[in-house]
């Protein structure tokens, strides 16, 4: 996941082609999984939008990552018109069921 600030007016034409444009270039990456593009509703973020994806491997993270598509994406897009982002990387292998009566 990355939620982030584009250098935009928000709802602007600008900031719904940025996610369009992110959405059908990443997409195109075979490795990604369940890909989401969204716009922030909570008061407890003042980021206003984000990406979230899934992949079925650490190696399959690591294919994305060097893909050309995301490489090109990266540089030509979200290096010139993202203000301000925070990425947030979560690794599901070994992860195990909270234990019973934890959190309450």
């Amino acid at each position: 996941m990355v939620i982030f600030d584009l250098a935009r007016e928000e709802g602007s034409v600008e900031e719904t082609a940025f996610l369009r444009d992110g959405e059908r270039i990443l997409t195109s990456i075979p490795v990604v999984r369940a890909f989401g593009a969204f716009r922030q509703t909570s008061a407890k973020n003042d980021y206003r939008l984000g990406f979230s994806m899934e992949f079925d491997s650490r190696a399959d993270y690591e294919a994305y990552n060097a893909h050309p598509a995301h490489v090109s994406f990266v540089e030509e897009r979200w290096q010139k018109e993202v203000s301000r982002f925070l990425e947030i990387d979560f690794d599901l292998d070994g992860a195990t069921a909270p234990r019973e009566g934890a959190g309450q």
